[in-house]
């Protein structure tokens, strides 16, 4: 294709000092401190990772070869856990139950479960035979750490070996039952072998979570969790490390607010000075890779849906396990099933937005320029995805049902919470990922070598090169590996890459959106994207361990975590706050131009997303991230609210505002109607208030009470949960669930379908500087002055 060209903004004009590092490029646009307080803070961060990695597989709960009683008698071995947690994996009861408190929230916390269950029994039968303090007898049963290492023997008593026993048997009846009616499909798992091997899965994280550490006087979980029959309860740990991350919280605020206070001297505040005049949506010249966007945002708005479904069918197993509206759902969709992949898909359709708003930026970035067969690739690209997704989805529930024998963990699903999907699908989803980069690569190329490393096109590309390589990461846990080890490499995903790499992404985004749209001068936008950067790693590089609190980790980790997890302040409010006054310039009052900004409601989903990263990953998050809080209420309602409110309030919202940026341009005005996005708008953002001030933080704040009251595993029980006051709660939800999937993912289809039906012709070739690329021009206070306020000669952008 021919180059497209533009005339160039007063703020791309290359300084007039060479980069001595980089000939014939661009200069650094910002200070050398800044970049490398990034470097040294980024460093330093994984350095303290890759630490922490290595003490997660030196101080893991060891998996004993045997576990026997005193006179030798093997209750099972250390193969029967590692296939137990296959079965686990395989059959999807990580999206049912959990371990260690991490998994799904229907089910038990299996960890939690089996310690209750076995030290009632053990209790019991000290009692009957007269012990004088049946207490003690039974926390000495679980406490006491018999495990020989130079052995590999782990000595079980003769009341905890009868409990196993027990157990075994009511394994067998609760995943076994021909009837369902339990949220899992009826007859789940009745191999007695596989029962056998579930339920040392179970022991074994029981034993871990009340056994003391070697040299310690907690166990391996950090007392998790809260059992007072073995007297499990709060470490010093937990109290301290809580305390000091309030005071590092404290001071990281006060720190942001002195930057925030010295922005105007960045020059934050100079566009106030500055005059807007928008060009009309119809001038602006889209090219051929930027049109097949509108595939990928019709196939974003489908794959919300659809997730919306089984996410609306999953929240309605905890009001009525029984039906759904009088239908068997459980034979076809269980809940492992239907929440498996609600949140596989919350992932795929925020990506697909990601990908989208990527390629369709980066001709702009390229001041107009695009290689050969771009558009090719990037239906190539969309193909991949759908073949993945559809294949993941298919493999899911054919893995779960058992249908593909061995090849259950590559083709099915390997039953990782949030890396569910088989091994095949993930694999090919980082080769989508890598096309992607190389998608962005041959497009901005010319640019890149003619920029310095610091300045944005750059770091636009590091960011998206980024999302590859840390999504594969999650390569590294698979079903072979130990919880411990493999919890920590989820994480990495599900905590590093999307709340880390994915928001440094989107800030580079939204800040060259803003740069592009004329609102925040472009050194003034780097030096936001560098600040978030360093706060970035200050905070959740290290941070991501409080994830790991509980989880087989030492101490460390629980320090650590507590402390910068602490740090994880709200970047992007430094840009979205600021989009409030930028609405104001695109009223005609505001600005002489002749067209209405036609950006109004992308612009909004922007704000939307810096009041939900406040809210529900800032206040939702720090609420529950606080060791001692974690301590009681993981795996409760409280981490849904939290999760729920930064996934959909940040990353949904973002994606959404990605499409409508993209959408105003692809379809044609006279097709365009504002009515559409602002329903859209209103209707998920009430939607997702009501859905949790509604039903998640209540219902949270009330599991939280039941475990302060009755313990841990009865607040995770069935019974609990199918309680009255959890089944007005979950009824109560669903006129917000209506809201938010008729008014608002319902519209975002219908636009994304006006994209592709009445997509606007590729631009061929621009010739005229007055032919632009975006619609607005940027007029200085200077040469508005010039001309007796009227607007001077515009800059094009």
């Amino acid at each position: 294709m021919s180059d497209i060209t533009v005339e160039q903004s007063a703020e791309d004009v290359p300084p007039a000092r060479p980069d001595p590092d980089s000939p014939g490029r661009r200069a650094r646009m910002i200070g050398r401190g800044w970049v490398q307080a990034a470097v040294l803070v980024t460093a330093v961060g994984f350095l303290v990772l890759g630490l922490l990695a290595v003490r997660t597989y030196q101080a893991e709960p060891p998996i004993p070869q045997r576990v026997s009683t005193s006179d030798g008698q093997v209750l099972f071995t250390g193969d029967d856990v590692r296939n137990g947690q296959k079965v686990f994996l395989s059959t999807g009861l990580m999206q049912y139950g959990s371990i260690f408190g991490h998994g799904a929230y229907l089910g038990p916390d299996f960890t939690a479960d089996y310690l209750h269950r076995s030290a009632t029994f053990v209790q019991e039968q000290h009692r009957k035979a007269g012990a004088q303090d049946a207490h003690a007898a039974t926390v000495s049963d679980f406490r006491t750490n018999r495990y020989d290492e130079r052995t590999g023997t782990l000595v079980w008593t003769a009341a905890q070996a009868a409990a196993f026993k027990q157990i075994t048997a009511h394994y067998a009846d609760l995943l076994g039952r021909p009837e369902g009616k339990q949220g899992l499909r009826p007859e789940a798992v009745t191999d007695p072998k596989d029962i056998h091997n579930l339920t040392a899965y179970f022991g074994w994280s029981a034993w871990a979570a009340a056994a003391q550490r070697p040299g310690e006087t907690y166990s391996y979980t950090n007392n998790w969790p809260a059992e007072p029959l073995v007297d499990n309860g709060p470490t010093g740990h937990m109290v301290t490390w809580s305390v000091l991350s309030l005071i590092f919280l404290l001071g990281g605020a006060g720190a942001l607010f002195a930057a925030f206070g010295r922005w105007n001297f960045l020059g934050w505040h100079g566009r106030d000075q500055r005059t807007l005049r928008f060009h009309s949506p119809r001038d602006v010249l889209l090219t051929p890779a930027q049109r097949t966007t509108a595939w990928f945002f019709f196939a974003m708005a489908g794959l919300f849906l659809v997730q919306v479904l089984v996410g609306s069918a999953t929240q309605h197993y905890r009001a009525d396990l029984g039906t759904f509206f009088g239908i068997p759902l459980d034979r076809w969709l269980p809940y492992n099933l239907t929440r498996t992949w609600h949140t596989q898909l919350a992932i795929f359709w925020v990506v697909t937005s990601f990908l989208a708003i990527g390629i369709f930026l980066m001709p702009l970035i390229s001041r107009g320029w695009e290689p050969r067969r771009q558009a090719l690739l990037s239906r190539l690209l969309l193909g991949a995805l759908v073949v993945v997704v559809g294949g993941s989805l298919l493999g899911e529930l054919a893995g779960q049902r058992g249908w593909l024998g061995s090849m259950w963990s590559w083709l099915g699903n390997q039953g990782w919470e949030y890396l569910d999907l088989g091994r095949l699908w993930q694999v090919l989803l980082v080769a989508g990922l890598t096309l992607w980069v190389v998608i962005l690569f041959r497009g901005l190329r010319r640019r890149l070598r003619s920029e310095s490393v610091a300045n944005m096109p750059w770091l636009f590309f590091l960011a998206a090169l980024a999302l590859p390589a840390f999504y594969a990461v999650g390569l590294l846990a698979t079903p072979d590996s130990s919880f411990t080890s493999a919890d920590f490499w989820r994480f990495i995903v599900v905590h590093l890459w999307v709340e880390d790499f994915m928001e440094l992404f989107t800030t580079v985004t939204v800040a060259y959106l803003f740069v592009m749209l004329g609102v925040v001068r472009e050194r003034v936008a780097l030096a936001v994207i560098y600040l978030d950067i360093v706060l970035y790693s200050a905070g959740g590089v290290i941070g991501t361990m409080h994830h790991l609190y509980f989880s087989g980790e030492p101490a460390e980790h629980l320090a650590l975590g507590a402390m910068f997890s602490a740090l994880e302040v709200i970047p992007l409010l430094f840009l979205t706050v600021e989009a409030w006054s930028f609405l104001q310039l695109g009223a005609r009052k505001k600005s002489p131009s002749s067209t209405p900004f036609p950006h109004r409601w992308a612009v909004m989903f922007l704000v939307a997303v810096g009041f939900w990263n406040f809210l529900g990953a800032g206040i939702f998050g720090f609420l529950i991230n606080l060791p001692i809080v974690s301590y009681y209420e993981i795996g409760t309602g409280l981490t849904a609210n939290h999760a729920h409110g930064a996934m959909m309030g940040v990353y949904g919202m973002l994606a959404v505002g990605f499409a409508l940026f993209a959408l105003r341009y692809l379809i044609p005005e006279e097709r365009w109607s504002d009515r559409w996005p602002r329903l859209s708008f209103w209707s998920l953002n009430l939607g997702l208030a009501w859905m949790s001030f509604a039903t998640l933080l209540p219902g949270g704040a009330l599991q939280l009470y039941k475990v302060l009251e009755a313990g841990y595993a009865d607040a995770r029980s069935l019974g609990y949960l199918q309680g009255k006051a959890n089944a007005v709660l979950e009824w109560l939800r669903l006129p917000g669930d209506v809201v938010f999937m008729v008014g608002g993912v319902l519209p975002l289809l219908w636009m994304t379908w006006l994209g592709i039906r009445y997509r606007v012709a590729a631009a061929r070739r621009v010739d005229a500087p007055e032919q632009v690329l975006l619609f607005t021009e940027v007029v200085e206070p200077d040469d508005v002055a010039a001309v007796g306020g009227d607007p001077a000669e515009p800059v094009g952008r």
